[in-house]
């Protein structure tokens, strides 16, 4: 019993966005998160970690939130000392492997917010994914300086480099 009680404290501890998983037949879904935005910021961007659970590869083609005016993928590349952000037409999933959405790289972009993100709540999305179709799911939303970006000038103020407020 006492250990019963210690699991389920330690259970009751892990913060959501750790805890949290999408599963469909083709895919799992790992931590889908975001950062709690201002109140007039009108952008936001979405993280997440894609694993392809089949033997075939897949590839994420579109996502949507009725969260944002325009959902796109974006992905960033180093043009000499400036990190640019560039829409992406698909982000690949290998067979059997993963892709990772990250702060500094590819992200799920959402412009035009309809309010702002506040933390520990949650946004709807619905991404589209060429062999598995639609998969929903929501991503947390966390403290603005959650999981400090991996690139230096990247996010500035809870910003995203590139898109204004």
């Amino acid at each position: 019993m006492r250990i019963l009680l210690i699991l389920a404290v330690l259970a009751a501890t892990v913060p959501p966005a750790l805890a949290h998983e999408e599963k469909s037949e083709h895919l799992t879904i790992s931590h889908p998160w975001t950062r709690a935005t201002a109140p007039t910021q009108k952008t936001g961007v979405v993280y997440m970690e894609i694993s392809a659970n089949a033997s075939k590869p897949d590839r994420l083609i579109g996502a949507f939130s009725p969260d944002a005016e325009i959902t796109q993928i974006h992905g960033m590349q180093q043009d000499g000392d400036i990190l640019r952000m560039r829409t992406v037409e698909a982000v690949e999933i290998p067979a059997e492997g993963k892709a990772e959405l990250k702060p500094g790289g590819t992200h799920i972009m959402l412009i035009g917010l309809k309010a702002p993100l506040f933390e520990e709540t949650v946004i709807p999305l619905t991404l589209t994914f060429e062999r598995a179709g639609k998969v929903q799911i929501e991503a947390v939303v966390e403290a603005p300086a959650a999981r400090a970006a991996s690139s230096p000038g990247q996010e500035k103020s809870g910003m995203h480099s590139g898109h204004g407020r």
